[in-house]
Parts: C-alpha cells; structure tokens; sequence
C-alpha cells in the first residue's frame, strides 16, 4: 500500500531585470517589498521624533521644582509612552508581513520568516574625503570627484538591492569597498566628521554614529537579510526551489554568525550578540524545515522503512523550532522579538512533533509484521525511535502483537492531535497568524488527518488501555549548518587606485609634501640605490652625491618621474624612466614619512539593555570634559570593535534624518488551496 504527497507545482518564470540602473539594484521596482521598505522608513522617522520628544520631557522633569509644571510634564510623558508602544507595535506587524516576500506560485506550506532591510539615511562623503585627499595626501582632490561619486552611488544602491544573487554581490562589493575607505580616510587619530545613521530592524530607534564599523555591521546585516528573502521566494514546490531556499538560510545564518563574532558591542538591538543568536537558530531552522519540505516533495510512501526515516526527520524539525522558541522567550530579546514571529515558531514545533506522532501511528495501525520482512531489522528500526519503550513492552512484541501496536499507535494519534489542536490554538491568539489563510489551511488538514486516522481504528475501551506515549528521538540525515560568507569570491577594484598602493598610502601614515629633487647625473652613476615594489624607496644614499644635496633623504619614496605619475611602478620601470632622460637633469617627486601621533579615543555609541523598556537610548550628552581630572575615569570598550578589543571611550549622539514618503501597504492575503485528501496522503 503506497500513499504519495502529489508534487505541488512548478518553477515561476523571473521578472526580468531592469539594466538602467547598476547591476543588484532595482530601486523603482513598485513590489509591496518596497512599500513595506518606505512604510518602514515613515515609522522609524516616526519613533525618532516620538523618542526626541520623550528626552526632552525628561530634561524638563529633572530640571523643575514646581509641582504644576511636573503634572503636565508627566502626564506628556504618559502620551509619548503610549505613542511609542503602537508604533512599536506598527513596526511588530511590518515585521510579520511576510507575504510579500513568499514566492508568487499557489503552494500549501507554512510561511516562512524573512528579515526586513536596516533603514538608513543619505551620506555625503565629498567634501570630508576631499579635504582629507589634499590635507593627508597633498594631491589634488577635484581630480577624485568621480571616485567619491562611484562611492556614494554605490552606496545609494545598496538601500534598494534586487533580492537575487545581484543583490548580495553588490551589498558585498559595498561592504569590502568600506575596508578599502576605511584604510584610506579614517586615521585612528580623529573622527572624519561623517554621520552615519542607521535605524534599527526591531524596534526602529535610530543609530548615529561617526565610526565606519557601524556602516560595515549594518551592511553586514542587511546581506543575511537578503538571503532571508531570497530563500523565502524561492519556488518550494520544485526540488531545485528547495535546494535553493536551504542554501540561502545557511547563508543568511552564517552572515548573521559572522556578524555576531566579528563586531562586538553592538550599537542596535537588531545587532546585539543575543538577538543575533536567535536569529542564526531561526535560519537554521527554516533550513532544517526546507531539507524536510525537499524529501517529502516527491510523496511520502506509506512504507514501514520509509515512516521511521520521516518519522525522525520530522520530530528533528520540531526540536529544533522548540529550540528557537526558547531563545526567543529570553532575556533581553524576549521584549523585542515580534509577538508573531515568537508564536509562528511555537505553532511549527507544535505542528511537526504532531506530524511526527502521526507518522509513527501510522507505522504500528498499517503494519503488520509479515513472515517475509526482516523481523531483526524492522525490531532495530522501531527501538531507534524510542528513548525507552513504555513499561511493559518491547520493540519486538510490539510488532508482532497486534493489540499492543494498536494500542502504541491510538497512544501517538491522542499525542498528535493534542499537538495539532495547540498549535491552532496558539495560531487563534495572535491576529497577524489568523490573517494567513494557507497557514490555517495546513493546521486544519493535519489536525483533520490525524483525527480520521484516530476514528479508523477499532473501538474499544481506551481506559483499559492507556498507554503513556514515548518521546521520538530527533534524527536527520540532513543536517543544516551555517556557511561562513566567502568575500574573496567577489573581486572589487578599490575606487581610490590612484593614491597609491594601500600598504603605503592609508591613513594610518602620514607624509610630507611632495619635494621636487632636480639634480645631474655624476658620471652615470645615480648616487643611490632603488629597492622595494611599489612605490620604490630610495636606498644606500650617498651623502656626497648631488641628489642629497638638494634635499633628498635615505627612505624617500618616489611618487612621480618627470611629472608622470609612478607610485604603481617597480625598480626596473623607474630606472628605465631614470635612462629615458638622457643628458638632461633628472627631475622627481619623493616624499617622506612622519611620526604618527598618539590615537586619540573614539567617541561612539554604546549599546544599552534598557533601550527596548525606555526608547531614552540616543539623547545622551557628551560629558567628558566635565569629568573631574583628579579622578581616574573607568575604560570603556566602544560600541562596535573590528575583531580585536580595544580600549576607547564611548558617548552617544543623534542625527534627525531626513523625511521619507511613505506609501501605504497594500494587504496581500496568501490565496487558499484545497485541503490534501486525507485518504490518499500522509503529508
């Protein structure tokens, strides 16, 4: 006897893309993505302004003495309070809008969860980069204004990626791009007075901060985002779709692992080594949940051997959603994981531990031990089940009396339907779940099946016949696990070439001026050696010979020959620059290194647990210079630190972004199917 799940359709034709704009970014596509995205936008402006108002009402209670004036201070307070909790709870229910980032095709399957975007606001880079190029390097800065425009282009793309592999590529040219700048115009000495801003996923509160590692971590975060809604449109009614959604959730989780162990003290909750945690578990276990979906897409056969491999899968696809529901029910991101996300996992490990009841019932109800099956295997399979087989009975009697498996099997239907029926009941409690149709529909069939099943069975007297049902072992022969990001694979040219080679010309070094050496040959010979690569460094100098004379110095590295540019050139190219000259006087640039000075602290926003209860986190005044100089102030490590701890001071400061339009969302309702006939499927 063979019941077969019937595939559920096929692949979805791609949109096409749009080459006007750069390649991964597609930022007029009207999708309810992108309404979803400007929706989000308008709530974070929202929140801030709300949170602004809420610290100023703040200052003025600590400020005042008269009792009139604190009565009407607290009771704005009391309003503000009250207007953060429903934009939070705007936000949750952005959050949960996870039907326009499924896959358009018809399919009955649960939803999966993707990440929305981070927000943020525009940044201008010209004139800090500029001044920068002409004070640090002594170059020419109008001659880099197509550089910073490629930068700050490329930046504005990656607010709107296309969600495919274009999409991800440029959000990582962009990320490794960020090394190159950082490198080239952040010194450890001072701030570059760029603000970058940045709104938080979860609770919208907005981050600003003059420290590029917040513009890596944020990019960082929104390519596992991206994955997240790459696998949640894959088409999961084709095995290429499902292959597709499991590697996209294996990336995501592990940007989002690479995220949590690279940047430490994170200035955003959405960032927070906790949240990321849970949100690494979540992606594993949609991943574990699709590997799943991949199996049984082809029909699960009612056969004994193939129930008990099912049987594990499917009980491993609970516990790991059991998992995540207890992450997420745990400080501190107990109070900022959105309420549907927190019951849709407690609804899915409900759901698959019925399923996994009812797949082990059906091994003992349609079953019987013949005398030309391998009794030592099928005993062996079914005890592999079972942490312990209750009192009384054994793997081998089971199977071949037909009224213990008939009793074993009505005990895991009873368990099934009790996990089918709490799984709707918890669906029925939140209002986002009981707005997706498909998800009832799936509760609904399963929970139906499972009760068929149960009034197929002879009738007797159960109370004679209670049997406490075993737990089922979890077991997979599919295990997901996170794939560690590979940015070497996308090659990125550094936009500012023309500095020079990094390793000499970053920010971290500092040099004179460009000096003019002009001097003649003495009998062919240079009075100096060449060494290095690029550029070449001036070596063995003689003191006597006529080059020293007119200024130049024994580690002077040589930028240009005759006016040609060379910081790109090897000792050979330069000596045939040298020989090219002739009689005439040799005329080159050299420049010289600098001391460096002592790094001065960093001044950056620290992360606060209390955020998530107050909204008070941004509005805090740098006080430093108030602090009594007799006293020794206690080190801090600052919010955000690339790999290895540092030691810098941190403080916070706010930035009010610019206005964003927002449309409004479109509701978009996942089309009901018809229910699986229960009489010619398991699953």
């Amino acid at each position: 006897m063979t019941d077969a799940l019937p595939p559920r359709g096929c692949q979805a034709a791609e949109p096409a893309e749009d080459s006007y704009f750069r390649k991964g970014c597609n930022p007029l596509a009207e999708t309810g993505r992108s309404k979803l995205q400007n929706q989000r936008a308008v709530l974070n402006q929202q929140i801030l302004r709300a949170v602004r108002m809420r610290a100023g009402a703040e200052n003025l209670l600590r400020a005042t003495t008269n009792n009139k004036v604190r009565e009407q201070v607290l009771l704005e307070l009391s309003f503000v309070n009250s207007d953060l909790q429903i934009l939070k709870e705007e936000l949750e229910g952005l959050n949960i809008s996870v039907e326009v980032y499924q896959n358009t095709e018809e399919t009955f399957s649960i939803p999966l969860v993707p990440l929305g975007l981070k927000e943020t606001k525009e940044v201008d880079f010209t004139l800090p980069l500029k001044d920068f190029i002409l004070e640090h390097y002594s170059e020419d800065s109008s001659e880099y204004e197509d550089e910073i425009a490629d930068l700050m282009d490329l930046r504005q793309a990656c607010r709107t990626p296309s969600r495919d592999e274009a999409g991800i590529e440029m959000l990582i040219s962009y990320f490794l791009q960020l090394g190159y700048v950082e490198n080239r115009f952040f010194p450890p000495t001072r701030h570059m007075g760029i603000l970058f801003t940045w709104y938080d996923s979860f609770t919208g509160v907005p981050v600003c901060q003059q420290n590029l590692l917040l513009e890596k971590a944020s990019i960082l975060f929104n390519i596992g985002a991206l994955y997240t809604q790459i696998g949640t449109r894959c088409n999961r009614q084709t095995q290429n779709g499902l292959e597709n959604a499991v590697d996209a959730f294996q990336r995501a989780a592990g940007v989002l692992n690479y995220l949590k162990e690279t940047f430490t003290h994170t200035p955003s909750y959405d960032m927070s080594p906790a949240m990321l945690n849970v949100l690494v578990k979540m992606m594993l276990a949609q991943a574990q949940e699709c590997a799943f979906e991949q199996m049984s897409l082809p029909g699960i056969r009612n056969e004994f051997f193939t129930l008990v491999k099912m049987t594990q899968e499917t009980a491993k696809v609970g516990e790991v959603y059991m998992m995540v529901n207890t992450a997420m029910t745990q400080e501190p991101v107990k109070e900022n994981i959105p309420y549907s996300w927190s019951k849709l996992v407690q609804i899915k490990s409900d759901h698959y531990k019925a399923l996994a009841h009812y797949f082990i019932a059906t091994i003992l109800c349609d079953h019987e031990l013949q005398s030309s099956d391998d009794e030592d295997q099928q005993e062996k399979a079914l005890s592999q089940l079972y942490d312990y087989m209750p009192e009384g009975l054994m793997a081998l009697t089971v199977l071949k009396d037909k009224v213990q498996r008939k009793q074993l099997g009505k005990a895991h239907l009873r368990k099934a339907v009790v996990y089918h029926e709490e799984a709707l009941r918890v669906c029925g409690l939140c209002k986002k779940l009981r707005n997706i149709d498909v998800l009832q529909e799936v509760l609904t069939a399963a929970h139906k099946r499972s009760l068929l099943k149960y009034a197929q069975q002879e009738k007797e007297d159960d109370f004679l016949s209670l049997i406490q049902t075993p737990d089922i072992l979890p077991k997979t022969e599919h295990k997901v696990e996170t794939i560690t990001p590979q940015f070497s694979k996308v090659k990125v040219k550094d936009f500012f070439h023309r500095l020079g080679p990094l390793s000499v010309f970053s920010a971290k070094q500092r040099w004179t001026a460009p000096r003019t050496i002009r001097f003649h040959c003495e009998a062919g010979e240079l009075g100096f050696s060449l060494k290095g690569g690029s550029p070449v460094q001036i070596y063995c100098l003689d003191p006597a010979c006529s080059a020293a004379s007119v200024g130049l110095k024994e580690g002077d590295y040589i930028v240009s020959v005759g006016g040609v540019d060379c910081k790109w050139l090897g000792v050979n190219e330069v000596l045939e620059k040298f020989k090219s000259v002739g009689e005439q006087p040799i005329e080159f640039e050299v420049i010289s290194c600098q001391d460096t000075t002592a790094s001065m602290h960093s001044k950056s926003a620290t992360y606060s647990v209390g955020m998530q209860k107050t909204y008070s986190l941004i509005c805090l005044a740098m006080e430093e210079d108030k602090i009594d100089q007799t006293k020794k102030a206690p080190l801090k490590l600052p919010f955000l630190s690339w790999g290895t701890k540092n030691r810098q001071k941190a403080a916070s400061t706010l930035c009010l972004p610019s206005a964003v339009a927002g449309s409004s969302q479109t509701k978009k309702k996942l089309s009901p199917f018809a229910l699986l006939n229960t009489e010619s499927s398991l699953y």
